[in-house]
Parts: structure tokens; sequence; C-alpha cells
């Protein structure tokens, strides 16, 4: 795609009657800029060229407080009535609360540390200066904001004076040394601080701004984004940027704003390793997570806000490595967000958060809260893409929010009021159309993730390797993830029970940490932050990733337990209306049991989901368990099937599980949250050596559909599940998978190197191979396919010979170079 120059957001308005033009509308004026850093040369070209210079600047500001503020909504209608009305209550209690002393502004709030360093507890004291700074800021958007009842407030204007005075005088000026966390001094305080002085500009002294300006050069020196390195990159180098340019723009430093608008650029080009946007669509934080949600979510929210603040500006951005970026909402984002959620597996030690201990509104933040976050983002950076982009992701934004039955996002929970007022906006225009949820597979290498949608299902798939993490836990978040890059399969059927809340609804601390579903792994217990912090923990493994043609797919990873003995080897086979899911090899000595969990569905608070085995209804009371050695298929009433080709040992259970987000998150709320599960799985007993299972996934099915599944003996052969080979086969879809562990010959397909192969022949004569290296190590590879070929139509460019006739031999060249991407060929049948 070509690079787009960005169009003048239309959106945007002039400046303000609030704007301090007359500050520097005069030589007397102008002199005053010099006190607050204005460039040199604004002043020296005199009082008419110092106003025709911070006409810009003005207009940047009345930007930055529209895109922060809203505009468009009527503060007497709801969900904005309401939203506003809280705002102003909780101002209210924050200007009550506050009682500024040494070391403080708040009493619960004590951000004076008496052994500062970088320890754990200088890490709290740290965090309460950008905790402080939020409550000023969100007192100052109160006094902003239409409808808050303190709206033009003068005791308030006072109060927030007062805040920044005296954070400034305490902890956040130009002589402080910085202690805790970095975050803090160089994202989390600077950012709040810049929303405050542009919001209150025109009440703010010269002293108070240069003190500002001062204290931010301080902790945010232009050396911070001289290298592409460390915490400067992916959305950390975003949020500097933004820092730098609203720096630049409160007083009118040209230079500041040039600067980060040029930081920008290395945040555009596809990466090989570490952080960043990968050509596959991963995005990676922290060198080892997978971060389209978290992490993810900030990148796209700081490039759509400087696209539309320095859009139609001296300082626009027009580096043409922003189309990458722009292609990455189809490509990386779109993938992992689901009528309105955006799936857990990409969101790190975020999805630990959820009801946080100081929020006193206890607005829980979900899969379905980031996911509205992220399309809220896509919405306005539509704004600075090409007309063809924006029409389509508007459709794509109003597609995922109409359908989201879990989180309405119009009762205005999930969003600030100008993300909000964008939403509700698109969703009232008449000549957009929601858009369906786009269909096919998509397999990230670059992140062990893979997801698949259908008209009847979605689901994704997670994993670890050597470089990516089994989870990551950091400041006390998200401690015991432990097995969430196991093979948690997670999935939402066209019409779930639930409207989307399964991972929603109070799951993460009540879901028992040992049976995620899909997972296979030890019942060897492990401490809270097992294996290390920021990713540290990661399997002695390169294999995971997967083959697919776009539609169907074949997945595979080789397990390894986190600080276990336990060892797997997992497949995948994604299809039209199930999953068919093969493990092999399964042994550990740890001296505990080994559990596969086939599904264990989060019931809700009082759920008493109909469960039937062999289409026998089982008690809805709890707790209860039952072994059923020899079944064939089961079903969970309001979720879906599940198929056991040949008979399996099940093992089923009910159990109400309470606990708390302080117990997953030194954060969280400690209100008790309870909620039922219904699970499914294959216990394998202690010290299982060469275990296997092998069943069919049917996400939405009902009990007639998955009762006939199983009596169809033709639907699927299972050709081989073994340590060395996993192969399956389904005649009426053309579908054949196979991940071979090892070089050799399942049915008609023979490999001489490791590779997971998926061919899929068609209607129309044709058929598809793909073919992957999920081990990144072969160097040469030949397929042999026992199947009448007529003739390749396409080819790769490294397939290096192709022999058509009585069998199909494709021979690939160095597979290891390829990332672990898909190479398909299409041939023409016999």
């Amino acid at each position: 795609m070509t690079s787009q120059t960005p169009p003048s957001p239309s959106f945007l308005p002039s400046a303000p009657s609030w704007s301090r033009r007359g500050f520097l509308a005069s030589t007397a004026a102008a002199g005053a800029a010099l006190a607050v850093g204005l460039p040199q040369q604004a002043v020296a070209a005199g009082a008419g060229g110092a106003a025709a210079a911070d006409d810009e600047f003005a207009a940047l500001r009345a930007k930055w407080r529209t895109l922060y503020l809203g505009e468009g909504f009527s503060p007497t209608a709801e969900p904005f009535k309401s939203k506003l009305a809280t705002l102003g209550a909780q101002a209210k209690s924050w200007h009550d609360a506050m009682a500024p002393t040494d070391g403080s502004l708040w009493p619960d709030a004590v951000f004076g540390d008496p052994d500062p360093d970088t320890d754990t507890e200088s890490y709290g004291y740290s965090e309460k200066i950008q905790t402080s700074y939020e409550r000023v800021r969100a007192m100052a958007e109160a006094f902003c904001q239409p409808g808050t009842g303190l709206t033009g407030d003068a005791s308030l204007k006072t109060a927030v004076l007062t805040a920044v005075d005296h954070l400034g005088t305490q902890v956040y000026n130009k002589s402080q040394a910085q202690y805790g966390n970095w975050y803090n001094f160089q994202i989390g305080a600077p950012q709040r601080l810049l929303d405050i002085a542009i919001l209150m500009y025109e009440h703010l002294s010269a002293e108070q701004l240069t003190a500002a300006v001062e204290a931010i050069d301080h902790f945010v020196p232009d050396s911070l984004v001289a290298k592409y390195t460390g915490t400067s990159t992916g959305a950390n180098r975003i949020d500097l940027c933004r820092v730098l340019a609203l720096r630049g723009i409160l007083d009118g430093t040209a230079a500041k704003v040039a600067l980060a608008r040029d930081a920008v650029s290395p945040v555009f080009p596809y990466v090989t390793s570490g952080d960043g946007l990968y050509a596959d669509g991963s995005l990676i934080q922290h060198t080892y997570v997978p971060y389209t949600g978290s992490y993810g979510a900030v990148l796209i929210d700081g490039l759509s806000k400087l696209f539309a603040l320095l859009g139609d500006s001296t300082w626009a951005i027009t580096d043409s490595g922003r189309q990458i970026f722009l292609d990455s909402v189809e490509d990386a984002y779109a993938p992992f967000l689901h009528d309105g959620l955006m799936m857990d597996n990409v969101s790190g030690r975020a999805i630990s958060r959820g009801l946080v201990a100081t929020d006193p509104l206890k607005i829980q933040q979900d899969d379905h809260a980031r996911g509205h976050g992220v399309i809220a983002s896509i919405v306005l950076l539509g704004l600075g893409a090409s007309a063809e982009e924006n029409a389509r992701w508007r459709a794509l934004a109003k597609g995922w929010f109409t359908r989201d039955h879990y989180s309405d996002v119009t009762t205005g929970r999930t969003l600030g009021v100008a993300a909000l007022s964008r939403v509700t906006s698109l969703l009232d225009d008449s000549t957009v159309k929601p858009a369906a949820e786009p269909t096919g597979h998509h397999v990230f290498p670059s992140m062990a993730r893979a997801t698949h949608r259908t008209k009847r299902f979605t689901a994704s798939v997670s994993m670890s390797s050597k470089a990516i993490t089994f989870y990551e836990n950091g400041n006390g978040e998200n401690v015991r993830g432990w097995h969430t890059g196991s093979g948690m399969l997670s999935w939402w059927a066209a019409d779930d029970s639930d409207g989307g809340g399964q991972y929603s609804d109070g799951y993460w601390p009540t879901a028992d940490p040992y049976r995620l579903p899909g997972t296979t792994v030890s019942r060897k217990q492990l401490t809270d932050a097992e294996g290390g912090t920021w990713g540290a923990a990661r399997p002695d493994t390169a294999w995971v990733g997967g083959a697919t043609d776009g539609t169907y797919a074949a997945l595979a990873q080789d397990v390894r337990g986190l600080s276990s003995t336990l060892r797997a080897k997992k497949s995948w086979f994604f299809l039209d209306d199930a999953v068919v899911c093969l493990g092999a090899g399964i042994t550990s000595t740890d001296g505990a049991a080994v559990e596969s969990v086939f599904d264990s569905r989060n019931l809700g608070a009082a759920g008493t989901a109909r469960l039937t085995v062999d289409g026998r209804p089982q008690p809805t009371s709890h707790p209860w368990n039952a072994a059923h050695p020899h079944a064939r298929w089961a079903h969970v009433a309001g979720h879906g099937g599940y198929v056991f080709p040949g008979g399996t040992s099940l093992t089923t259970l009910r159990e109400e599980r309470t606990g708390t987000w302080r117990s997953i998150n030194g954060g969280g709320s400690t209100d008790p949250v309870t909620r039922r599960y219904v699970t499914l799985l294959a216990d394998h007993g202690t010290d299982p050596s060469d275990a296997t299972y092998a069943y069919i996934l049917m996400p939405g099915a009902s009990e007639l559909r998955t009762a006939a599944r199983a009596l169809d003996r033709g639907w699927l052969d299972v050709d081989v599940n073994s340590g060395a080979r996993q192969g399956v086969r389904v005649p009426s879809l053309g579908f054949t998978g196979v991940t071979f562990w090892e070089p050799g010959s399942v049915g008609r397909v023979t490999v001489d190197a490791p590779l997971i192969v998926q061919i899929r022949e068609k209607r129309d004569g044709t058929a598809t191979v793909s073919v992957s290296d999920p081990n990144r190590a072969v160097k040469a590879a030949t397929l042999t396919w026992r199947r009448p070929v007529r003739s390749v139509t396409s080819k790769p460019g490294t397939v290096t010979g192709a022999e058509p006739g009585r069998e199909l031999k494709l021979t690939f060249g160095d597979l290891s170079a390829t990332g672990g991407l898909t190479q398909k060929v299409t041939v023409r049948l016999g």
C-alpha cells in the first residue's frame, strides 16, 4: 500500500477564547514568553512574528484540548449526563480530601520516599506521584467539561493550581532525583501534568509554565529518544514522543515538537526480534510478551492522537513508514478483536487488573474494556488514513460495537467522554453499515499465537517457546498466569449464552490456574510469580507455530512445563465448525498428577448449565465430580459439544470457586468474587509416560449435532497420534493435517524434515499444500504427496522444484529463513 498524507481532521476546532494569545501579542508579552522558553528566533521576529508563530501553537493546544475533552455531544443526554456528573462528584471528593503536606497531596497517596532507590518499596512511592497527578487531571477536566456541576468553579480552579504547585515543589521539579519506577517520572507523571497544563493554560502563570517545562526537560531529556533501545521502544517510545510534543506545544518550542515527530519514525519499520511490530502481524513488548491488547493499545492510542494532533501542521507525521502501522489495523489488531473484546492472550499481565482496589467507581478492566479502547483508537486513527481505509475501519468498528452483547459501549462504562463522543457519533451515522466479523485463520509465529474465525465460532490458541514467555508477571501483577502459554484455547460461539463474557465475568480471579481450557499441565504446585518477572520464564524449545491456507490450519506446540519435567506434543486442526485436538508423548516425573483440560467453562455466578455425557444428564449440584471410563461425547448447554474419537476416559466436575483480584494482582480489590465452573478433562495420573488424548471441540454446537458427529465414524480419521507424528483427515472437507515432529510418512504424505503440513483439496479440482517450519531449523525439505497431480499452478519462491505426475514432489529451500511463516503451493489435481 502507498503512503497517505493525513487529511486535516474535520473535528478539530479553531482556537477558543480561552487561548492566551495576548500572552505573545506584544513585545512585552514576547519578553515574558522567554520566561517560559519560547524559542529566541520567535521573539526576535518581533511582536507580529511572535503572534503568528503562536497562532499555530495555540491551534495545537486547542486540538489537544478537543482530543482530550471531546466535542459534539450533549452534556444533558445520556450517557454523557451521567458520566459528567460522576466526574464532577469524583473531582469534588478529591478536592475535599486534598491535604497538602510534606511528601503527599492526599493522605492515601504518599509519594515522599524515606529511602529513595529502585526497590519494590520505592516503586510504590513513585506510583503515588502518578496517582496524584491523575487525580489533579480529573479535577481539571471537571473544571473544563460542561455538566459536571463544577464547570468553571473558582474553588476547584484554586485547588488545581495549588496541587500543581505542591507537586512541583515537593517532587516533580528540575532538582529532584528520580526514584522507584522510571515510567512514573518519564511517562506517567509528565503526560498527566501536560494535560493539566493545556486544560488550565489560561489560568497558569508564566512561572508555573516555566516550572512545568523545566521539570519535564529534567526527567524527559532529548537523549531518551536518541536511540531506539531499552525502554524507548514500541509503545513506550510513542508515550515519550507524546510528552515531547506536548511539552513543545505548551511553550512554543518548535524543536521539541520536531524531535517528537522524528522520534516516532523508528516505531514504524517491521522488526525481526525484540519489541515492535513484525511482518506477520505480531506485536511484542518487553522482548518476550505478546502485547497487542495492552502495550499495543497504548501504541495505537498514542499514534492515533499524534497523527490527529500534528496532522495538517508544520510537524505533520509524513514518514512513509506510517503506512506500515496503518496496515496493522487489519493485520495485527483486527484478528484479536471479537465482537467488541480484545483477546486476553495478547494482553500480558493486564488480564489480572480487573477491579483495582483504589477505583471508587469499581469499574472492571476486562477484555471488553480493552477492546473498546482499541476500537475507539482505530476510529480516531482513521482520520489520518486514506478515505478507503477510514471507511473500512468505521464499518468494522460499528460491527464490533453493535455485536457486543456483553458490554454495551453506549452505557459509557468503558470509555472516557472524548472517545465516547467519537464512538457515539459513528454509531449514530446511518451511512456507515456495520461490517460482519471477518472469517479466516491467522498464524502469528513471532508471538506464538493464532486466531480462527468461521461463521459458527471464533477461537485463539496461545503457546510459548524460547522466544515467547509462558506468561508475564511484574509489579505484583498476574502472579498466577503460569499456564496461559501452555496451549490455552479460548473460544466464543456465534450465539454464546453469556454474550461474549466467558473470560470477562470474574474469570481470572476465580478460574483454576491449573485447569485453563486446552492446556496440558502438571498439578505440581507453583509459587506466585514462579519463574521470574517480565517474561523471564520461557520453555527450552523453539517448536511452536502452524501452517494455514487462510481458512483452515494445522498448529502444534512442543509443550514444556513451567518449573516442571512435563513434556507433551500438542496439535490443533482448525476447521469449519470444529477444532480437532490431539495430544501425545505426555510424560512427567514431578510426582504430581498431569491433566489435559478439554475445557473449563465459566457458568457465571449462579449458572446451572446442563451437562450431558453420552446423552445422559449429569447432576447440577456442586461440588460434584464423576469419572466416565468410555465416554464418546459430552455437551454443555449454551456452550458447545465435545466428541472423543474411539472413546476416552473422561473426568467431569462442577465447582463454585471464590477468589479476589488481590490474589492475582497486588493492586486488586479484596472483594470476594464467586463463579461456577463445569470442567471436562483427561486425568493422565501421576508421572504419566507417553500418554495421549484426542477430542473434537464443537463451539456452539447443539446436543443433537454433537451426538450426530459422534455417530459419524467417517467424518474424522486420526491417522496417527504419537510423539513422532500427529495427523488427521476430514474427507468431507478435503482436509489433511499432519505435524511431523520427526521425518516420515502419514497416509499419502511423506517429508524428509520436521514440518507442519496442511493439504486442502477443493471441489474446483485444485488443492493447496501449506507447509511451515515452526522450529526454524530446516535448511531444505522435500514433501511427497502420493496423489495424481496434473500441474503446479502457483508456488512460492522457496520451492525450487515441482514434479507433477502420479505424485506431487515439492522441494523447498531454506525454510529456516521464513520466520515460521506458511509456504503455500497450489496444484491442479489429476
